[in-house]
């Protein structure tokens, strides 16, 4: 009877410690969903059930052999969602830390005038991107908040330069040698060009993207980055984050995406 009226010992603590839980599962669903994790998570979930399933009947070779699977299940998890996981601590950290420091900047300089610094900033890009809509130039443009020299310096050109209209126009000219490959974007610059990025192994992608749209798409699952693709074939502007994509945007609407992400 104890401990039936300790189970409904309801509290302000455990209220707080459902809303918690239940915060770290949406985060989790954010970034898991449309991606090839999310495939995994499944799969890893019947097999949890189907544990208790031959358990629950007693059939013991299947009950040994997935009771060793459950073992190192938590093993398992890390090693099959470290991308994922790095993504989510590097997140929670930044929000920590850069989101008091964007309160301060808008405290000090007012709201108005820290959205006219932004709009500085993605004004070449979008007027780049505009250009490159019109002769159909191709381009994949990513965005990082952490420049991490380890990850993009051994596969690219190092720019270090500011943002420029020109500048993107010309990295990306069908012609140059840099075209081929991404244009990596931090701060208030434009760190480097010409990165080799890794595929996404999304199968369930439309038939008509082509390695462009894939690399922006898996530079977004495996790091904490947003990227923007101008497709050669069409001009049709796309927008990948967290391993999904936006297709077909407006300049309205990448202006917003841009002002809010970078």
């Amino acid at each position: 009877m104890q401990s039936v009226l300790k189970l409904f010992d309801f509290n302000l603590f455990s209220a707080l410690d459902v809303l918690l839980v239940a915060f770290l599962l949406y985060q989790l669903y954010n970034l898991i969903r449309g991606t090839i994790a999310a495939n995994i998570f499944i799969g890893l979930a019947l097999i949890c059930l189907l544990y208790f399933v031959v358990k629950a009947l007693d059939m013991k070779l299947l009950t040994t052999i997935l009771g060793n699977f459950m073992n190192v299940g938590i093993i398992a998890v890390i090693v099959v969602f470290q991308q994922e996981i790095r993504r989510f601590l590097v997140l929670v950290g930044r929000n920590a830390s850069l989101q008091r420091n964007r309160a301060w900047w808008r405290y000090f300089l007012g709201k108005n005038e820290a959205e006219k610094d932004n709009y500085k900033r993605i004004k070449p890009i979008i007027d780049a991107c505009k250009s490159m809509k019109q002769t159909h130039t191709g381009a994949l443009i990513v965005f990082v908040k952490d420049y991490d020299e380890q990850i993009y310096q051994t596969s690219c050109e190092v720019v270090d330069a500011k943002i420029s209209k020109r500048l993107i126009e010309a990295i990306f000219q069908k012609n140059g040698p840099l075209h081929d490959g991404a244009v990596i974007i931090s701060g208030n610059k434009i760190k480097s060009a010409s990165c080799i990025l890794p595929l996404t192994d999304n199968s369930d992608l439309p038939a008509q993207f082509g390695l462009r749209h894939r690399a922006g798409i898996g530079v977004t699952e495996a790091n904490d980055a947003t990227a923007l693709i101008v497709s050669e074939e069409t001009g049709e502007i796309s927008y990948a984050k967290h391993g999904r994509v936006k297709m077909n945007i407006s300049f309205a609407e990448l202006e917003k995406l841009l002002n809010k992400d970078f």
